[in-house]
């Protein structure tokens, strides 16, 4: 005599739990009915049945969730990542570095004191101006290593956006911290931002098992500050700023938004990511 254990309107699910029984050596059959699938077992095996299938729904629900897709292939990341590093060499093309006179840095230079007093759109004209060749190149390998890692995590919208608010953010709490003459251009706060950005995701997205290890994301980015971002030269104040900006906002993606948005936002918002830059200095110019 036979009896149902379990039923079912889809027949995948139905031979999943065949398949359970085979492997417990448990005989058993999946009938269909008015509604769908019913799984049968002899009446003394329905016992045991139902115990292998209880415990292999148990180590169903034990098991980590599947990761969500990336944000953007590799080719995509790289794509974008390669491309805004060439704009910005590009950009010292046209600007060069600052020069007595230069309208450019004249205008669109992060003076900390201009920033305050009304003209919040330096903190993002500053991002794309650099002081001479070996500024500007430095920063765009950097730029385009890390940009791409994080549009690779979260597509190119949501990853162009971040950074450029990481850095823009860094700069606007840099002016606030800073002495009014003081002047800051270069596109590496949000290059720091972009560190953040990727730690957080990392402390976000890491697995149960590895959740006790989140010191060693904050380690690390804080050893990159030191090695890379406490030279002579660096502006310590404003690369820590746009790490802790960047940190928030991974933070904020992490948990706002589990799976990436889908192309047409991305690119939408990657748009509006240059219109963004092109009217800061439409404004600065202006």
């Amino acid at each position: 005599m036979e009896t149902a254990i379990r039923a079912t309107r889809r027949a995948a699910r139905a031979e999943e739990w065949a398949l359970v029984l085979a492997a417990a050596g448990i005989p058993h059959r999946v009938a269909p009915d008015g509604a769908g699938f019913s799984l049968l077992v002899p009446a003394d095996e329905a016992p045991r049945a139902q115990a292998a299938l209880a415990a292999y729904d148990e180590e169903a629900r034990s098991e980590p969730a599947a990761a969500s897709p990336p944000g953007a292939s590799p080719r995509v990341a790289w794509t974008v990542g390669g491309a805004v590093g060439a704009l910005l060499l590009a950009f010292f093309i046209v600007t060069g570095p600052p020069a007595a006179g230069s309208r450019w840095f004249a205008q669109g230079a992060g003076a900390a004191g201009r920033i305050v007093d009304g003209e919040p759109w330096r903190a993002v004209t500053a991002l794309t101006l650099h002081v001479d060749a070996v500024h500007v190149a430095g920063n765009a390998v950097a730029t385009a290593v890390l940009l791409a890692a994080v549009v690779r995590e979260l597509g190119p919208g949501c990853g162009l956006w971040l950074v450029l608010l990481a850095g823009a953010a860094g700069n606007l709490l840099g002016a606030l911290a800073r002495d009014p003459r003081h002047v800051a251009v270069g596109v590496s706060t949000a290059t720091f931002g972009a560190i953040g950005i990727l730690a957080a995701l990392r402390l976000v997205g890491a697995p149960r098992r590895a959740r006790g290890k989140r010191w060693l994301v904050l380690a690390a980015s804080l050893l990159l500050l030191a090695m890379l971002g406490a030279s002579p030269d660096a502006d310590v104040l404003a690369h820590g700023l746009g790490l802790l900006c960047g940190g928030a906002l991974g933070l904020t993606a992490g948990v706002a938004l589990r799976r990436p948005l889908g192309p047409r936002a991305q690119w939408t918002l990657a748009a509006l990511a240059a219109l963004t830059v092109a009217g800061a200095w439409r404004l600065a110019l202006g």
